[in-house]
């Protein structure tokens, strides 16, 4: 009966234990945060900066509708499933490089519209809410 207790107390510890170290690590990417300090207007063209490793950040821009807009996503180091990204409602995939930036453009949108954007697997993704 006390073998069977303290197998049952290790086994909660160690479950708990990979719980914090899972729950714990999880990368500033898929925060759910938002931001909109990633967005900026040159000329008449909206440039959006995502970045991707381990995931995507921010995890949710506000932008403006109506305009030409560009994201830029830029990566450094990314050898991860990010760097597969598929943006579905402009029908974009492609592979982006280890390190560097890769200029996405995207037509004006329409108030309202939330465009996503995903890696190959479908594990990490990011939106972009036009307003």
């Amino acid at each position: 009966m006390r073998l069977a207790a303290i197998s049952i107390l290790i086994v909660a510890v160690l479950i708990g234990g990979a719980s914090m170290l899972v729950g714990g690590n999880k990368n500033t990417n898929d925060t759910g945060s938002q931001n909109t300090n990633n967005v900026s207007i040159v000329g008449d063209t909206q440039i959006i900066t995502i970045g991707a490793k381990g995931g995507y950040s921010p995890h949710v821009t506000s932008a403006k509708a109506g305009i030409p807009t560009v994201i830029k996503v830029a990566t450094n180091g990314t050898f991860d499933c990010s760097s597969a990204l598929t943006i579905p409602s402009i029908g974009y995939s492609n592979y982006l490089p280890p390190s560097g930036e890769t200029a996405i453009n995207v037509p004006p949108q329409q108030a309202g519209t939330s465009m996503k954007g995903l890696c190959a697997m479908g594990m990490y993704n990011f939106s972009v809410n036009f307003n």
